[in-house]
């Protein structure tokens, strides 16, 4: 039985299939999970929600999490082949108690990982996942027996909850790319059904990922629509992950705009609809949020918050804010929008509605935004044992060259913010951010100024030389 304890990572489990996890460890995991599920919901038979991402491993996976969930006694309902966003639904349309989803998301061939949640809408935190590792590493196991039923075309029933809500009445002309991942069965009819005229861009089922893999912060990936969109004279781009719970989007020019500007847009439009709304944003989105006239006029408040799904998530429904934002194109609705949870399509929905209701270009309506300068999320490998010592340093660091008086692109450093790494913001509003991947062994940095783009890769340049200089770090995977 082969299971590494450092799977068991914020908010997700991951492990690479067979150097780090083995069906049997699976099926620990599936004994863990059930466990700790009885435990929270003090039923001994609760019902559990499960799918499946398009992996050619995914399945056998699934199986052998639902023998460790069956044999604690959990009544398993598998949905089958799934989004994750789908199987979250799923737990508010079937009233079940708790879900799984197979899915290691956007990480390349090889990775596997299950997200999974109890209370409806949310998924595990730092807590949960630190609850389920004692759990599943200790063999602190429930005895029972369950069944499995398998509930057919369940999909059907998702696409058509989004589709019936969500009718559009001007033709929105989209490229629609999935990479090969399993959004590409959902996300076309989905469009489609709402009113959209679609262009389908790597939507067949190959869980090679023959071209790039299925993430819309892939370079790879985004120049791939915009290419299509300027080909197909396309209204907007949209760009799906590997599970659905994440989307970018691409202008009718072929430009890519950054899912925490999408965020900054739909945030006003929804703002003069439900004034004084709270919105939560992740410490790697823009800081235009922070001053943006008409958030303040309409009387909202934005909260900077933890990166990641689960955190972003939980935020969003302890402030009961209107909806939150990632800058990874995780977007999180509340009623009356959704039920809280992110889910990449009805991020491009909202998109569509954006556009409708405005009735102008996308790129019309993107420069009604001041103008800044953002890099892509950039990943340094670094070990996961070491990872968050490092961040701990840089966070010492950057306090010291504050004090100190230090000058980035001639600029003190006026601000810093740790709920999540260290987010240091300078004199203009610009700023960069150091902080440890939540599921990968790696740094994520990301700069933005309000200057240029040189004033931008200045602020890389001192963060990565202070990284340089700790010695814990190896190759990015793109840089600016």
């Amino acid at each position: 039985m082969l299971i590494n304890s450092n799977g068991f990572r914020e908010y997700d489990a991951r492990w690479i299939f067979e150097k780090e996890i083995d069906l049997e460890g699976i099926s620990n995991l599936g004994k863990g999970l059930g466990s700790q599920i009885i435990i929270h919901t003090k039923k001994n038979k609760p019902r559990v929600i499960v799918g499946h991402d398009y992996r050619s491993y995914s399945e056998k996976i699934k199986k052998s999490l639902i023998k460790g969930l069956i044999s604690t006694g959990c009544n398993v309902e598998d949905v089958g082949l799934s989004l994750s966003p789908m199987v979250y639904f799923a737990q508010f349309n079937l009233k079940a108690d708790a879900i799984a989803m197979v899915t290691a998301s956007h990480n390349e061939n090889g990775w596997t990982g299950v997200k999974m949640g109890i209370k409806k809408g949310l998924t595990h935190a730092p807590e949960e996942m630190s609850e389920l590792k004692d759990i599943t590493i200790n063999k602190k196991f429930k005895k029972g027996e369950g069944f499995i039923k398998e509930i057919k075309n369940f999909k059907n029933v998702y696409s058509e909850d989004l589709i019936k809500k969500n009718k559009i009445n001007k033709k929105i002309k989209a490229v629609v790319a999935c990479g090969n991942g399993t959004a590409g069965i959902f996300a076309p009819k989905i469009l489609k059904g709402i009113g959209c005229e679609v262009i389908e861009l790597d939507c067949d089922l190959d869980w090679s990922f023959p071209k790039y893999n299925p993430n819309p912060e892939d370079l790879g990936m985004l120049h791939a629509i915009a290419k299509a969109v300027k080909d197909n004279k396309a209204d907007i781009g949209f760009g799906f992950d590997g599970d659905g719970d994440r989307c970018g989007v691409i202008d009718e020019q072929g430009n890519e705009i950054f899912s925490d500007k999408i965020g900054l847009l739909i945030a006003r439009n929804l703002s003069n609809k439900h004034k004084h709304s709270k919105f939560i944003v992740d410490v790697k989105s823009t800081g235009l949020f922070k001053n943006d006239k008409i958030l303040i006029e309409n009387g909202c408040e934005t909260i900077y918050w933890k990166t990641g799904h689960s955190h972003i998530k939980r935020k969003v429904n302890k402030e009961k804010a209107l909806a939150g934002f990632e800058k990874s194109g995780h977007f999180f609705f509340n009623p009356p929008l959704g039920h809280g949870y992110d889910d990449g399509i009805n991020s491009a929905i909202q998109v569509c509605h954006l556009i409708v209701g405005q009735n102008k270009k996308m790129s019309e309506i993107i420069r009604s935004l001041p103008i800044t300068y953002q890099s892509p999320t950039m990943a340094p490998y670094c070990k996961d044992e070491e990872k968050y010592k490092v961040v701990d340093e840089m966070v010492k660091n950057i306090k010291k060259l504050k004090d100190e008086g230090i000058m980035i692109d001639n600029q003190k450093i006026v601000e810093i913010l740790t709920i999540n790494g260290v987010r240091f913001s300078l004199e203009d509003g610009s700023w960069g951010l150091i902080r440890a991947s939540s599921n990968k062994p790696s740094l994520v940095i990301v700069t933005e100024s309000t200057k240029s783009n040189e004033s931008k890769k200045k602020i890389f340049e001192f963060i990565d030389n202070l990284l340089q200089k700790n010695g814990k770090i190896g190759d990015y995977d793109q840089k600016i």
